[in-house]
């Protein structure tokens, strides 16, 4: 196997987080819209797009990212134990470590959401509310392929690239990595406005630390998707009485 080639990797990667960032921009602007933020109170529409596709979307998206960083690794030969990926990095004992970190950060995440609920502070909701499914098979799509897919990508990228691998490639302290990587993630969640891009900050530096002190990127996907998992079931699951 020849040398990884850790610069090219390491540059699409950061290529790839900013223009998820980007996208994120755009989304933000496309949920204001959609949910008629600022402008005069109107007679609701039928959405042009179901919650369903919308999924589907998601998952095709975040799939392609995936594929391309995978891709990549594999053509410049990055080692799979560089991004928290080697044999002793899976299994029953990452599992239940990714499973209690994803309960604790769950706990945290409500806590933050119900701290800034009680002091009035504008936490946006929209895209969320969006994205929920109304039929039992959308709740299939999301909990089983689009959630699973979010996680798995977003930890590949911001824990995995931008942490694990510029770390072995470069030298660099793995826990500055973790402050700076945690500020893009944070970006990234515009869509969720203000005090979500500061929450999810929050919330990817503690994902992060996980990963530093675990190793393991597969401990800190699991993670990922509990949080996501029960944000969803916790504020949505009224959708579930009109399947």
């Amino acid at each position: 196997m020849s040398d990884p080639a850790w610069a090219p990797f390491v540059g699409l990667g950061v290529f790839v987080a900013f223009g998820v960032v980007a996208l994120s921009r755009a989304s933000a602007a496309a949920v204001t819209d959609e949910t008629g933020a600022g402008a005069p109170a109107e007679p609701a529409a039928t959405p042009a797009v179901s919650p369903t596709a919308l999924l589907v979307n998601v998952a095709l998206s975040q799939g392609v990212v995936g594929a391309l960083l995978l891709a990549a690794a594999w053509l410049w030969s990055i080692p799979l134990s560089a991004l928290g990926l080697g044999p002793a990095d899976v299994g029953t004992t990452a599992l239940a470590v990714g499973v209690g970190a994803g309960v604790v950060l769950s706990l945290g995440n409500e806590v933050l959401s119900f701290v800034c609920e009680w002091f009035g502070v504008p936490y946006s909701e929209a895209l969320r509310e969006t994205l929920s499914p109304e039929t039992v098979r959308g709740w299939a799509v999301l909990l089983g392929l689009v959630l699973p897919l979010v996680a798995g990508v977003e930890e590949l990228l911001f824990r995995g690239v931008l942490v694990g691998v510029v770390a072995a490639g470069f030298g660099v302290s793995p826990w500055l990595l973790a402050v700076l990587s945690s500020v893009l993630f944070g970006a990234a969640h515009t869509a969720q406005g203000g005090v979500g891009v500061a929450v999810a900050a929050l919330l990817g530096f503690a994902l992060a630390a996980v990963y530093v002190l675990s190793g393991s990127l597969f401990v800190v996907v699991v993670a990922h998707y509990l949080v996501n998992a029960v944000e969803f079931l916790a504020h949505e699951e009224w959708h579930l009485r009109g399947v």
